[in-house]
């Protein structure tokens, strides 16, 4: 299946590849996937968390396959099923599902976000529902699940050691991150590198209506000195969110960062189109606060 659909970028679109978990339907942003292959005898790995099917080697590249059923619970069956081959955080990682229906062009409006009663903050692997005629997708949380399997994969909170004892209070950080989980490890973070003035958006929607509010007020420049955004949101992607604040004349000169687990050569290029003046992939926690640091020094040195 060809996934290389080309999306026009910050159009708050995207593409979800909709397949099968038994009878029910789940859903992953194109973005992720690199392939699709047919299963295949996997080697399996001692000791290895139960969900890890084990490793195979398509063009000696070595990946891991995760069988997403043993993951959110289904019981499992005879069926060979696929393999969809994803790339997120560096990682290239191999999730077995039963069946492929085809991909979908949405808009990150029309995502439900879960409510708490079906998606805790600490629990839950689902980062939205859509709609789509009278079937209910559920959109997987992939990098939720591959980081309870391997903790390590996620945020590299250590590296923020050497930042630690600094006050960069004077500079105010905006922050938009669906991820309850995720919005608080990079807030954390950032408050130990001595960001301790920070506004929490939770979608590019929310992240610009602050923007704007700022604006009409005549304070923008005091109230936030720098943007961190994620890609994945609903309501308004990241994407999205760059392209209104790097096409607005009284805006743009802010500097504003992609920090996101799709960071891969196609979406840098994405972002580099709509202007972000950063881009890094979630692990690298350190990197973004070096570079928080150098995009707004470099700012101030300039005035």
């Amino acid at each position: 299946m060809d996934t290389n659909i080309l999306l026009e970028s910050g159009t708050n679109e995207l593409e979800i590849l909709e397949f099968t978990l038994g009878s029910n339907r789940y859903g992953i942003n194109v973005a992720k996937i690199r392939e699709i292959l047919s299963y295949q005898p996997v080697t399996p790995i001692p000791h290895a968390n139960p969900c890890v099917e084990g490793i195979f080697m398509p063009r000696d590249v070595m990946i891991t396959v995760i069988n997403l059923k043993r993951c959110i619970g289904i019981p499992e069956d005879e069926k060979a099923g696929l393999f969809i081959i994803t790339n997120f955080n560096k990682l290239n990682i191999a999730f077995h599902v039963d069946e492929v229906i085809g991909i979908h062009r949405v808009s990150w409006e029309e995502i439900i976000k879960p409510d708490s009663t079906i998606n805790s903050d600490d629990s839950g692997v689902s980062t939205g529902v859509i709609k789509l005629e009278d079937n209910l997708i559920v959109i997987l949380d992939f990098e939720r699940i591959v980081t309870d399997i391997s903790p390590e994969t996620g945020l590299k909170v250590s590296d923020i050691e050497d930042f630690e004892g600094r006050d960069r209070s004077e500079y105010p950080i905006l922050i938009a991150e669906d991820s309850p989980l995720l919005s608080k490890l990079i807030t954390d973070c950032l408050k130990k590198a001595g960001y301790t003035k920070q506004i929490i958006t939770a979608n590019g929607q929310e992240a610009w209506d602050k923007i704007c509010e700022f604006r009409r007020k005549g304070n923008l420049d005091d109230m936030v000195n720098c943007i961190i955004t994620d890609i994945e949101m609903p309501i308004m992607d990241g994407h999205r969110l760059t392209k209104l604040v790097k096409s607005d004349e009284g805006i743009k000169h802010i500097p504003l960062v992609i920090f996101s687990s799709l960071v891969n050569d196609e979406m840098r290029r994405k972002g580099e189109q709509l202007g972000a003046d950063a881009q890094l992939t979630k692990p690298e926690i350190g990197n973004l606060v070096e570079t928080i640091d150098g995009l707004i020094d470099s700012r101030f040195e300039a005035q």
